[in-house]
């Protein structure tokens, strides 16, 4: 346990900036890469088939393993799509939850266990009828069944399913940019940085509304390749790739009133500023995000507590924190309710953009489609 505390940093810093243990998985990289490619080219020239949905698909998906923050990039593009006149339902893996061989659908309050952490946080947020299955055209198709009227799929993650046709890829990416810009194991990528360049919109989860845009290595593409899948014949990606340069915005999240999962009673974010006994805990796939956005609030915990993302919460990982108030988040607090805990308070926070005509754009691109 101690060695993979201890190498998990270096890795992280490797996968940004590179160096020796970065150089000596390059080999295994190259046979991602490679593995990769051909994926990509089997769907673009027919060998493999992609379903494509009766009715328009956008995913939200990043080349970053890891979280980068798509959760509220959905959640945002759901509830701005449905006030654009749309029907949205949402499509999800599931990740962490045995779904076996039939979707699981539902709306509402779902539970986490059933459908995945993620998947029961944007169903609660939005009201969209919510189906999950690591096949997505199973479960869009089991969507599109139990809820006629959707008229729009909108894929939590994916980006690398090609399986299910898209019309519309958004790439979610924060301050690590594309790091190293090599692929797994030598860096942090599970597509060549290039595949940014077939996208139609990328969206930079950053701190504020000021925070200057990823530079350098780890900001842009790698220069001087083409575009990794684009297939020979000039065939889109199943669904349409993006023609020309994706569209780029900013997008940073805006805490909102913190609840206490027993009670939920709401508290400004701000009575916890300058407290004794506040502590922070995520179990998200970038904690320090988390911790940031709290400090960026005023509010600094005296302890944090970052968790493995997807953590099940089965047993209370707070009792040894010796703090009054627990801060969290919404993904979390969809488990942590059985816990409880009246320390516990969820911060939700709700995503905002550089472009306020953003979805507008979505949706006329989205028109047509179908």
């Amino acid at each position: 346990m101690t060695a993979r505390r201890s190498s998990a940093p270096l890795l992280a810093r490797q996968w940004q900036e590179g160096g020796w243990l970065s150089d000596l998985l390059r080999p295994l990289a190259a046979l991602v890469r490679r593995h990769t490619e051909k994926k990509r080219a089997d769907y673009l020239q027919g060998r493999k088939p992609s379903w494509r949905a009766p009715v328009p698909v956008v995913v939200v998906g990043n080349i970053y393993v890891g979280g980068t923050g798509k959760t509220p990039v959905v959640i945002a593009a759901v509830q701005a799509l449905r006030e654009r006149g749309y029907t949205p339902g949402v499509v999800s893996r599931g990740y962490g939850v045995k779904i076996g061989p039939a979707p699981r659908v539902g709306r509402g309050e779902l539970p986490a266990g059933e459908f995945g952490d993620e998947p029961a946080l944007i169903a609660r947020a939005t009201g969209a009828p919510v189906a999950v299955h690591p096949r997505r055209p199973l479960a869009a198709q089991a969507l599109l069944r139990a809820h006629p009227e959707v008229d729009l799929i909108v894929s939590d993650d994916g980006l690398q399913h090609l399986a299910l046709a898209r019309d519309v890829e958004i790439v979610v990416q924060d301050a690590r940019g594309v790091g190293n810009g090599r692929l797994l194991p030598a860096g942090p990528l599970r597509e060549p940085p290039e595949r940014l360049d077939e996208v139609d919109l990328i969206v930079t989860n950053q701190a504020g509304p000021d925070t200057p845009p990823p530079q350098g290595k780890a900001g842009r593409a790698a220069p001087g390749r083409a575009a990794s899948g684009r297939a020979a014949s000039g065939r889109a990606a199943p669904g349409g790739a993006a023609s020309g340069h994706p569209r780029r915005v900013a997008m940073w999240l805006r805490p909102g009133l913190a609840r206490r999962l027993t009670d939920g009673a709401e508290r400004p974010l701000s009575d916890f500023a300058g407290q004794p006994g506040v502590a922070a805990a995520a179990g998200i796939g970038n904690p320090d995000r988390f911790f940031a956005t709290l400090k960026a609030a005023g509010v600094e915990p005296g302890h944090t507590l970052p968790l493995p993302d997807h953590h099940d919460y089965a047993r209370s990982p707070f009792g040894a924190l010796g703090a009054r108030t627990i801060l969290i988040t919404s993904k979390d607090a969809i488990k942590c309710a059985a816990l409880h805990d009246d320390r516990l308070w969820e911060v939700p926070v709700r995503a905002e953009f550089s472009d306020p005509r953003l979805f507008d754009w979505l949706a006329a691109r989205l028109r047509g489609k179908h």
